[in-house]
């Protein structure tokens, strides 16, 4: 009979795994879900926009750095639309 367990156990490709998703006290109580703080359509507006204002203007200060030492400056013939 042992020995039947033994050969089952060998041959099975695949063992399940118990996952387990709740946090448990040590008595093994599962604990009430956390507290979630939502921010919504505010909180996103408080990252994009200052992330938008900083890049802008490190890119506008580093083109006019460019323009000034001359690195980089842009044709006239550029703008034309002929």
């Amino acid at each position: 009979m042992l020995l039947n367990r033994v050969v089952r156990l060998v041959r099975t490709p695949t063992m399940s795994v118990v996952k387990r998703t709740a946090t448990t006290t040590s008595e093994g109580a599962i604990l009430p879900m956390p507290h979630i703080t939502r921010f919504g359509l505010v909180g996103i507006v408080c990252a994009v926009v200052p992330g938008l204002l900083i890049g802008a203007t490190i890119s506008k200060k580093m083109a006019n750095f460019l323009e000034e030492n001359e690195l980089f400056v842009p044709s006239e013939d550029d703008d034309d639309d002929d």
